[in-house]
């Protein structure tokens, strides 16, 4: 059995540990709240771009446009997005393990420091590595989305695609493919981007008269690449919003499983500390039974 100075130290290591891990708990979940107001924020922005796209979209005959060209797709081009610290449980490698599953050619653009260092390691074809804030700042989201259109439309990638860990609900964060190129149907984006409680999208949305210039082909062509920055830049709110609660989550699992620990840890310095005062009693009766 241990001694109770060996005990004691380990009671104070789990104290420790256990105050650490409660202080990260309260700051994940500080910034948790924030994150998913963030995440949310973003929907009155995106319903009023839905209304527009569905009013241009209706004047037009024919839509031609690159993101909308279906093509043999030789190289996928895959955005990464993960943390760049740990500690936020099974978050990143949830994420991970979705891209093993990528058997067809890809390369990969890299959000956060965990996963530029999982495609290294795995010989992955690490296109570029992108670092974004907290606060997700939509001109920095903007930039790694024009630099995948960049290599969409020179045909290095055929497909834009991303991968993030979308946040479900505060225990529950999901692997999730988002793709933003090519766009298969028009419809489908405006009823992604009204969301999913809202009515289906219908043609004539709009009864009043709207005149464009130069052209309603000219502000389609304007609006799309809106489109693919907003998607884009909600998935990358969604997974800060998801890094966050998992941390909370993983942090209070850590103090809980730390209480525990301290709970035993505390029973066993109480029974050694009594077995050493049983000893000495005995070693002090014997002594003196002895001198008697």
């Amino acid at each position: 059995m241990p001694s109770t100075k060996e005990i004691r130290g380990r009671i104070k290591s789990v104290k420790n540990t256990r105050q650490i891990t409660k202080a990260m708990e309260l700051v994940a979940a500080s910034k948790m709240k924030k994150a998913q107001q963030n995440a949310s924020s973003g929907q009155a922005y995106a319903a009023l771009l839905a209304e527009v796209l569905a009013n241009v979209s209706g004047r037009i005959d024919e839509i031609e446009h690159p993101f909308f060209e279906e093509r043999e797709v030789k190289k996928r081009g895959i955005l990464v997005v993960s943390t760049d610290r740990g500690l936020c449980g099974p978050l990143n490698s949830n994420v991970f393990r979705e891209v093993l599953k990528v058997k067809s050619d890809a390369k990969f653009v890299t959000i956060g420091r965990k996963a530029v260092q999982f495609v290294s390691r795995n010989k992955l074809d690490l296109l570029a590595e992108f670092s974004v804030p907290d606060e997700v700042p939509y001109l920095q989201v903007k930039q790694i989305v024009e630099f995948m259109i960049e290599k969409y439309e020179a045909g290095e990638i055929d497909t834009v695609e991303i991968l993030y860990p979308r946040f479900v609900n505060t225990l529950v964060q999901e692997a999730s493919f988002g793709k933003l190129l090519p766009i298969s149907n028009l419809d489908d984006m405006i009823n992604g981007l009204r969301g999913k409680d809202a009515e289906p999208y219908q043609e004539s949305l709009d009864e009043r008269r709207f005149k464009f210039e130069p052209n309603p082909e000219a502000i389609l062509s304007s609006l799309l690449p809106l489109f693919v920055n907003r998607e884009a830049h909600q998935a990358i709110l969604s997974a800060r919003a998801s890094e966050h609660s998992a941390r909370m989550v993983a942090m209070k699992t850590a103090k809980d499983n730390a209480s525990t620990l301290l709970d035993s840890l505390t029973l066993q310095f109480n029974k050694a500390r009594q077995a050493a005062i049983t000893q000495e009693i005995l070693e002090i009766a014997a002594a003196t039974s002895s001198n008697g």
